[in-house]
């Protein structure tokens, strides 16, 4: 009786000939279940036909597919599919999402929990993490537990990073001569008005015959804003969900310079008039940051349009840009809708603030993308 006991203990704990093959494969997932469960955006180039085990006795990482069930709607009531539908969600649900990072002044600060116990669905795009902070006015997020991590019939742990598109290299300097012109959409924190400013830009220049690329190479994984650049007549679209990351928060500042070149170059391969480059957040956003500081990154650049919600953030956002070296070809964003706050932001830079109107027009917008002028001095 003690040597059975012995025997099922060391079973347990992962011990003994016969067990350590299977937990290091897992347990086997049915292919009808699989099929049954409601599949998020951030997995769209993933082979799910390759899901047939789950593992349970692993870490997260960021990136890691997940098959986990809705304990308690929160916040995120919909889950957004592959091809852009919004699948309302219910309490008992299964899904598959992908754990990342978040940040989100507007909504979460989430982390890559530690375990497989409860977390979050801290976007509607299908991330989940461990919420540490939320803004005020945002609901709670939506619980899950996760069921376990999906495997392939080796039992190694499906990560968007394997289903991604290959690593471009640009061109040594001068890459400029390389490419067409490419025009960075910022602003000044989440909601300024980047992805309208960059659709808006998008549309005018497609109404002058120009074809246009679009890329957001920074963010948390959704389809909103691609479908809205696809919408606006961009020919080709792509975003960092492409290069194998649900989310751009927390990684490395060498690998998200790299992710966004690499997607300026895959967008540069579709042969375009223009490329159109959002990224995401605010300019006091770590990752941003870094990444508007990054040289190869400026020296691709041909400029930048700049998003803002009022005046005093076009003003101190425009010194911002000038001081690290970039060509400011206009200003516009949320602040836009607001006649007085636009002569605040006109009187403040000596420039006009470019309205949404302006950016739709076949005229005005290729002139902002073509414009010329010295590059500020690098501080």
């Amino acid at each position: 009786m003690l040597q059975e006991l012995r025997t099922l203990e060391t079973l347990l704990a992962g011990g003994g000939e016969q067990a350590a093959p299977v937990l290091r494969k897992g347990r086997p997932l049915r292919k009808d279940r699989r099929e049954a469960a409601k599949r998020a955006f951030t997995t769209r180039r993933v082979d799910l036909e390759l899901a047939t085990r789950l593992r349970t006795d692993l870490r997260p990482r960021a990136g890691d597919l997940v098959l986990a069930r809705v304990i308690q709607l929160g916040q995120h009531q919909k889950l957004e599919s592959p091809h852009g539908r919004r699948a309302q969600l219910y309490e008992g649900d299964e899904i598959i999402v992908a754990y990342g990072q978040r940040y989100a002044p507007d909504q979460f600060e989430a982390i890559v929990p530690g375990d497989l116990s409860a977390c979050d669905l801290v976007a509607g795009g299908g991330v989940a993490g461990k919420v540490l902070s939320r803004h005020a006015k945002i609901r709670a997020a939506t619980r899950i537990e996760p069921i376990g991590l999906l495997a392939d019939g080796g039992g190694k742990v499906l990560n968007l990073a394997r289903f991604a598109l290959p690593r471009f290299a640009l061109p040594r300097l001068p890459a400029q001569a390389a490419l067409p012109p490419v025009v960075a959409v910022v602003g000044t924190s989440m909601n300024a008005g980047k992805t309208t400013a960059a659709a808006g830009l998008i549309h005018g220049l497609s109404r002058a015959g120009l074809a246009v690329a679009a890329t957001k190479v920074t963010g948390t994984g959704s389809g909103g804003d691609l479908w809205t650049m696809l919408d606006a007549g961009a020919r080709s679209v792509l975003d960092f969900t492409d290069h194998g990351h649900a989310s751009t928060a927390g990684l490395p500042s060498d690998r998200i310079e790299a992710v966004a070149l690499s997607l300026i170059a895959h967008s540069a391969a579709t042969n375009p008039d223009v490329i159109v480059v959002e990224i995401a957040d605010g300019l006091l956003q770590e990752e941003t940051g870094a990444l508007l500081r990054a040289s190869r990154l400026r020296d691709v650049l041909h400029g930048v349009l700049f998003a803002a919600g009022d005046a005093m953030g076009a003003l101190a956002g425009h010194r911002w840009l000038i001081e690290a070296g970039h060509r400011v070809l206009g200003v516009s964003g949320l602040l836009s809708a607001s006649p007085l706050a636009m002569r605040e932001a006109e009187a403040a830079l000596a420039r006009p603030v470019l309205t949404l109107a302006d950016l739709r027009d076949a005229v005005t917008a290729p002139k902002v993308c073509f414009a010329s002028g010295e590059v500020a001095c690098v501080a």
